[in-house]
């Protein structure tokens, strides 16, 4: 039988978007390495901020 683990032990990182700490959570077990992004909202962010964005060039005659 497997003993529980508190929650305080479990493994932590922080987000690389908002800096925040998470903790491991079942559904990352077999990918928690990697995991860099505390929520759905942060990895969204930081995709839309990633993703250069378009520069109008202006032509000079």
């Amino acid at each position: 039988m497997e003993f529980m683990q508190r929650k305080q032990d479990l493994p932590k990182k922080d987000c690389v978007q908002c800096q925040r700490p998470f903790t491991w959570r079942k559904k990352w077990a077999r990918c928690w390495n990697e995991v860099r992004y505390c929520s759905e909202r942060c990895r969204r962010e930081a995709k839309q901020h990633s993703t250069p964005r378009r520069q109008v060039h202006e032509q000079y005659d």
